[in-house]
């Protein structure tokens, strides 16, 4: 990996980015409108190929995809639902049955949806069967993001507006106790975050972490000891939202967003190598 993440390309201003991923030889970004919500871009050329529709699609808050079913997920804080769309364009949903926030995929080809408000992590089939619920020990407070790590434990980050702790936590295969943090009270120095807001982890098990407000990510260690910044904010015209890397070609998606009165306004998607 690269000391420091360089900027490969950056993809068109519009709307607010709510998801970013990519899939064979495609990107795909995610953005709140009636229709067309999900653009498609060449992955080697990063042209413009087409849109698809998330039939019934609002409140969208995240967005991942799976190689095994070919398909991408979409979550939907409004419905408290879950979006599967083909890529041909055919799409169904699940209720979740409670608030939700981001979604990732796991070895086993199975949908992880965090749920914050009830401190816990629920795991779907691809079409919607609910397979067990995580439960999350009692420091973990609004958890956003997670990712099951190949070893069965997971990558946790929590933290967001004036909670009292902003942190990344590895949480053991049961999710009865953390592992590792990093993190603590709110701040922007090293050690610190003020919104650690999504999450991706490349085959070694390191850690990305899109920390909001400080407008930067951070590289940890699989025992979650930081690395480096690998995006710091003169790289950003706003604040990292949403992540995506795909390790095999070394790139790291970030969902570059404008924030007003705490409101998104805009975004795009930077493209990094690292």
């Amino acid at each position: 990996m690269c000391t420091v993440g360089q900027v490969v390309h950056t993809l068109p201003s519009g709307l607010p980015v709510i998801g970013v991923t990519s899939l064979d030889n495609e990107i795909y970004v995610l953005r709140p409108k009636e229709c067309d919500q999900v653009e498609v871009y060449d992955i080697m050329t990063y042209l413009f190929m087409r849109c698809l529709t998330v039939p019934n699609g609002r409140g969208f808050t995240d967005m991942t995809s799976c190689e095994h079913f070919r398909c991408l997920y979409v979550s939907n804080h409004i419905d408290d639902c879950v979006h599967r769309l083909g890529l041909d364009g055919g799409a169904t949903q699940w209720d979740v049955d409670d608030k939700l926030a981001c979604l990732s995929v796991n070895k086993l080809h199975n949908v992880l949806v965090t749920c914050p408000f009830v401190r816990m992590i629920k795991e779907f089939s691809s079409h919607g069967d609910l397979l067990r619920e995580i439960k999350l020990p009692r420091d973990i407070i609004r958890p956003w993001h997670a990712i099951q790590l190949n070893s069965g434990e997971f990558i946790v980050c929590h933290g967001i507006i004036y909670d009292a702790d902003h942190r990344v936590c590895k949480i053991r295969v049961d999710g009865r106790y953390i592992v590792h943090s990093h993190g603590g009270q709110r701040g922007s120095d090293v050690g610190q975050y003020d919104g650690p807001w999504h999450l991706a982890v490349d085959n070694n098990e390191f850690a990305f972490v899109a920390d909001l407000h400080n407008r930067r990510v951070k590289l940890l260690s699989p025992t979650l000891n930081y690395v480096r910044e690998v995006v710091s904010r003169d790289k950003l015209k706003w604040r990292p939202k949403r992540l995506h890397l795909d390790a095999g070609r070394q790139r790291l998606y970030v969902a570059d967003n404008e924030w007003k009165h705490n409101v998104l306004k805009s975004g795009r998607v930077v493209v990094f190598s690292v």
